[in-house]
């Protein structure tokens, strides 16, 4: 096993950092309820309590039972938050108590529990995140069948799908998991005994959940769940400390795949021993340089025995190596296999010596594996290196096949070499360096050329350097026999070179194939996080898709009854609409989550391949893909990258899904809030003015009954009492209508020059009786310009303004209107120079700085709904008047000489316009009585 490389070594720094600044979390892991989990946590509790640890309990689910309670008391609790639900008061965890507490441990029971809507997280787990991310150790229990990747096999098995779960990877995330077992006989007698549940609910249980076959089954589960958990950590921990021998904790074996007939044989004895020893297994077959160039019907074999691997139940793997034994070796290390299964090999004579099988390379390399032989009766193929198949990946094909025209180069070079050395040989060059010219040409043949013309170059060069330059010259014979070796030698290192580099650059060219495609891969991920809807990712798909495979792609989503259908979005050189798509082929594809047509077992006819889009939750649609070359998608290599690409489809379209519902139930959130809102101001404040006025109304009709009897003052009074609860009522409704109207955008602004005096005085007017017994300063320049304001809608926003300081001021308080002409700044819109900022104080008791930020938000009150009337339009309708004309509001608090508070000061801003006419009328409001211009009281 190779050392970690410095970015390893410093990635495990920042995990292990990361670490200390966590929590820790311990689970307590039990096959079913009643195994003792709680108890076992509570026990644990107390033991750190002991040791002078900081013990807290957030949530113990005692289930009435006396030995937990008993546990359970004396430790320090944290009380439950209260949560109203439907009618009803529930008590659930509170996650910002505990996190204001920070303990050193806290428990909470029950991680797969959900939370009562109005929580901060639907899910306890992620409570439990808060927690250790704030640093806080946590103690949880949770049982087998809350994990996700089980609940299927668990609803199988008991015929009862648990609704809570929790994601595997928070129960990977645990620092420790303790396993909670308890005999199947023993949890059925606690049953009986009434220590799980009470007597009418064990009986039930018993009968249902709780059958013996039933509770087998989930504790061979939660153990074999917990044994996969430690061996990943073993494995980490050898990887961590770079530990290369095998720790034989647990039997694993692999079965070692190859290009030979005897390939199924293996696989099948393979899963005959993983199944005896009760052991998992893995299929791997390592492509080296020779078995690149293999024939169309052994890679076939190869790829068949993969499938039968697959279907066995293995983990099948395909690894890149120049060493078959070598490769194995380090991946048994990595993944901690104590055996090999591979097959006899059948190589006898001069082949075994130059050719030592797998088998016997793995012995003497590896002398910590066991490997194991199987005899499958079959020979060794000769032609290993046959000529590739016509579906193999292009970079392979076109390097495999040198064209005639690459040959003709070839003689071309050698007749220039032999050019070259006449004219040295002419100057007593030795023949050893004219060698020497002959070599560099086979060299540069082989890289340029391939493999064939550099052979022929070196057969083409001894001949050369005999027929030319050796005594006697232009004829094959030799006098000297020194001059064979010389040829020998020179023929050996000319193929040899000849062959070391076609190799060289067949590796080149595959490696920068691989590149490519990863650079794709890439690519097309990075597009895909940024795209935000369903077409973009189609588009970005099929388009990488297409360019990489040098195919024809569509994606096929499905509607709303589960129907797939073909994408408008095509791209590659082959016309989809030429070869038509089987839409019940994709249909299959879609719901088996199988793949089919060409290249696989289901309806391999096909011209097109189908690929399910699988994402985590579910599928999300059909790749399909056609291409010219046969065979294109049965190479393993072209099949696992296909399978890449649509995994990422799948994740980016599974993505924007979610994303489009979370966004959808956002608006139905706010549009149910506002509605309840609405509902229940409409509810409170109209209410109060409809019984006012049919009270009223009530005792007027009983005293018109009363032939005369009824007093003149009272029926005045009650006359006014109705019309003010009526007028109370027409401002509610008013303000409704105002607030749809602006939101929906249908109100337009009747823009006029008018003075800002004029339309206080108006406003100042219609708030007579709310301003009853109160004195109103104003403080309005005669010099201000003109303005170009709706008078309607302004008036409307100085009553709703004068209205709230009426509101939430003592009586007879005074209320004071200024106004002046000031440069804008930063904050005003319009790109004015100048604005009028206009000002409203009273001597209330100012706004609280946590209300200051959402005053201006629509049902936003200043006090609860007991305390004064109103439904909280009135400052979301002034904050819409006022950006509407393209100005600014906002509330401050004013102070006196000492600091305090001494009321609040709403002001606003009105742009002035360059264009404004300069005669200005000079009168003021008939209905403000007359005084300096400067201060006016009303």
């Amino acid at each position: 096993m190779p050392r970690p490389t410095p970015d390893e070594l410093l990635d495990k720094l920042h995990r292990e950092e990361e670490k200390r600044q966590r929590g820790r979390l311990k689970i307590f892991f039990g096959a079913s309820a009643g195994v003792g989990k709680t108890f076992a946590m509570l026990q644990a509790a107390r033991r750190r309590r002991d040791e002078g640890g900081e013990v807290l309990v957030g949530v113990v689910e005692t289930h009435g039972r006396k030995e937990t309670l008993a546990l359970a008391q004396g430790l320090d609790s944290l009380p439950p938050a209260r949560i109203d639900y439907r009618g009803r008061v529930l008590a659930e965890f509170d996650l910002d108590a505990a996190l204001q507490r920070k303990p050193q441990l806290i428990l909470v029971d029950e991680l797969a529990h959900a939370n009562v809507q109005g929580a901060r997280h639907v899910k306890r787990w992620q409570d439990v995140q808060a927690l250790l991310d704030a640093g806080i150790d946590v103690y949880t229990t949770v049982n087998v069948q809350h994990l996700e990747s089980l609940n299927d096999i668990v609803g199988r098995i008991t015929g009862i799908r648990v609704r809570e779960t929790i994601p595997d990877r928070i129960f990977d995330l645990a620092d420790e998991v303790t396993l909670v077992d308890l005999p199947p006989e023993e949890l059925l007698d606690r049953l009986r005994d009434g220590k799980v549940y009470v007597p009418q609910q064990a009986a039930h249980a018993v009968r249902n959940f709780f059958r013996k076959g039933n509770l087998i089954a989930l504790r061979e589960l939660a153990l074999r769940r917990t044994a996969d958990r430690v061996d990943a950590q073993m494995r980490e921990y050898r990887a961590d400390q770079s530990i290369e021998h095998i720790w034989r904790a647990r039997e694993r074996l692999i079965a070692c795949i190859g290009p030979g007939p005897e390939s199924a044989t293996l696989v099948r004895a393979a899963a005959r021993l993983a199944a005896a020893l009760k052991a998992d297994w893995l299929a791997v077959y390592v492509e080296t340089p020779k078995l690149q160039r293999l024939s169309d019907e052994r890679r076939t074999r190869t790829l068949d025995a993969l499938k039968l691997a697959a279907e066995l139940g293995a983990e099948t793997v395909t690894l890149d190596g120049a060493d078959a034994a070598a490769t194995l070796i380090d991946y048994a290390r990595l993944r901690n296999v104590s055996k090999l299964v591979a097959g006899a090999s059948a190589a006898r004579g001069w082949r075994r010596l130059f050719d030592a099988p797998v088998s016997e390379r793995i012995l003497q390399r590896g002398p910590d594996i066991d490997v194991t032989l199987v005899a499958t009766g079959a020979r060794d193929e000769p032609g290993g290196t046959q000529a590739p198949r016509p579906g193999a990946l292009a970079a392979w094909r076109d390097g495999a096949h040198s064209p005639p025209r690459a040959y003709g180069i070839a003689l071309a070079i050698g007749a220039g070499i032999t050019l070259l050395a006449d004219l040295l040989a002419a100057r007593q060059f030795a023949i050893t360096n004219l060698v020497m010219l002959y070599l560099l040409g086979v060299v540069f043949t082989a890289v340029r050329l391939g493999r064939g013309p550099g052979v022929m170059l070196s057969f083409l060069s001894v001949a050369a350097v005999d027929f030319f330059f050796v005594p006697p010259q232009l004829s094959f014979s030799v006098t000297d026999t020194q001059y064979l070796l010389t040829f020998g030698v020179m023929l050996l290192t000319s193929l040899t070179i000849s062959h070391l580099t076609s190799s060289l650059r067949r590796q080149a060219r595959i490696a920068s194939l691989r590149e490519r495609r990863t650079g794709a891969m890439y690519a097309m991920t990075k597009e895909l996080g940024a795209a935000l809807m369903t077409g973009q990712i189609v588009e970005i798909g099929v388009r990488h898709v297409a360019e990489v495979f040098q195919a024809k792609a569509a994606i096929l989503l499905p509607d709303a009854a589960d129907k797939v259908r073909r994408n408008v979005v095509e791209e590659g050189g082959i016309g989809l609409d030429e070869i038509s798509l089987d839409s019940d082929v994709a249909q299959w594809v879609y719901d088996q989550q199988r793949p089919a047509g060409r290249g696989t077992d289901t309806l391999p006819a096909s011209r097109a391949l189908y690929l399910p889009l699988k994402a985590p939750m579910r599928t999300r649609g059909v790749l399909a893909l056609v291409t010219g070359r046969e065979g294109e998608f049965a190479v393993p290599e072209q099949r696992r990258m296909i399978e890449t690409f649509a995994a990422q489809i799948a994740l980016a379209l599974e993505r924007v899904h979610y994303v489009e519902i979370a966004q959808d139930a956002l608006v139905n959130m706010e549009s149910e809030r506002l509605r309840n809102s609405l509902l229940s101001a409409i509810s409170h404040d109209l209410r109060t003015p409809l019984t006012s006025i049919v009270g009223f109304a009530s005792v007027l009709e009983e005293q018109a009954r009363e032939a005369g009897g009824g007093n003149p003052e009272t029926s005045r009074e009650l006359v006014q009492a109705i019309h003010e609860e009526a007028l109370r009522m027409s401002g509610l409704v008013i303000n409704l209508l105002d607030m749809a109207r602006l939101q929906a955008g249908s109100v337009r602004l009747n823009r006029q020059w008018s003075m800002l005096e004029e339309t206080v005085g108006a406003a100042l007017a219609a708030s007579r009786r709310v301003l009853a017994g109160r004195a109103v300063r104003t403080d309005v320049p005669a010099a201000l310009p003109l303005l170009e304001l709706d008078a309607v809608l302004m008036e409307r926003l100085f009553a709703n303004l004068l209205e709230n300081a009426a509101k939430y001021t003592p009586p007879g308080t005074p209320v004071a209107i200024g106004a002046a002409l000031v440069e804008a700044d930063d904050q005003d819109d319009g790109g004015n120079a100048r604005v009028v900022r206009v000002h409203l104080d009273d001597d209330g008791p100012g706004v609280p700085e946590a209300l200051r930020a959402r005053l201006f938000d629509k049902f936003t009150r200043g006090e609860k709904e007991s305390a004064q009337a109103g439904i909280g339009l009135g400052l979301a309708i002034c904050r819409a008047i006022v950006e509407a004309h393209g100005g600014k509001i906002g509330v401050e608090n004013r102070r006196d000489g000492e600091g305090r508070v001494s009321g609040a000061r709403f002001w606003f801003t009105l742009p002035v316009s360059d264009a404004a006419p300069l005669d200005v009328p000079d009168h003021v409001p008939d209905d403000i009585p007359p005084g300096e211009p400067s201060s006016r009281e009303a």
